[in-house]
């Protein structure tokens, strides 16, 4: 009778130990995910700063683009406005689209992109578009590892108890590299 209660306790010390890891663990990855996601958002606000002054930089050469301006403009504003992956992720491949735009523009100038102030920017932004990207792999990752983590067995039933939902992947560009931005020089 004492060995029985014995094992009974012990099965229910191993079960609440395992349950508790399986938790932490959960709760680990989602704190990745969350520190993932503020690197990517570091890198927008500075990629959202240098924006304007890659706009001012091509307007001085190109005042006749306004369209193309206001637009690089607007996809920022909405940039800045989102939050969360699934929003920003929109936002971002619209500014992505309207920067290449903005490029195309760009390379009808030769005297502008031999500027060093173009150049620079440029360098800047391809720069930032780099670190960008490592910076979705990483969040990516670990919202790959945290969802699956909370959808296998044990940590699918913790993460029901305990209200764990899944993050949205971050992605951009997806439609701004299979199009080729339009520009016109028609009023």
């Amino acid at each position: 009778m004492v060995v029985a209660i014995i094992i009974i306790v012990a099965l229910i010390v191993l079960l609440a130990l395992i349950y508790i890891g399986a938790r932490n663990s959960i709760i680990r990855l989602r704190n990745q995910c969350d520190e993932a996601w503020s690197g990517i958002d570091v890198q927008l606000k500075r990629r959202h700063d240098l924006v304007p002054n890659l706009v001012e930089s091509v307007k001085g050469y190109a005042a006749h683009e306004k369209s193309t301006f206001e637009e690089v403009t607007r996809a920022r504003a909405a940039a800045m406005q989102a939050s969360g992956p699934a929003e920003a992720s929109k936002a971002e491949t619209q500014l992505t689209q309207a920067l290449g735009g903005l490029r195309v523009v760009a390379e009808q100038y030769p005297e502008l992109r031999a500027t060093e102030n173009f150049q620079q920017l440029q360098r800047q932004l391809t720069e930032l578009e780099d670190e960008i990207q490592a910076a979705r792999r990483i969040y990516n990752s670990n919202v790959q590892a945290y969802n699956t983590r909370i959808q296998q067995f044990p940590g699918s039933i913790i993460a029901s108890q305990g209200g764990f939902q899944p993050k949205t992947f971050f992605e951009i560009g997806d439609a701004a590299e299979r199009e080729a931005p339009q520009v016109s020089f028609s009023s």
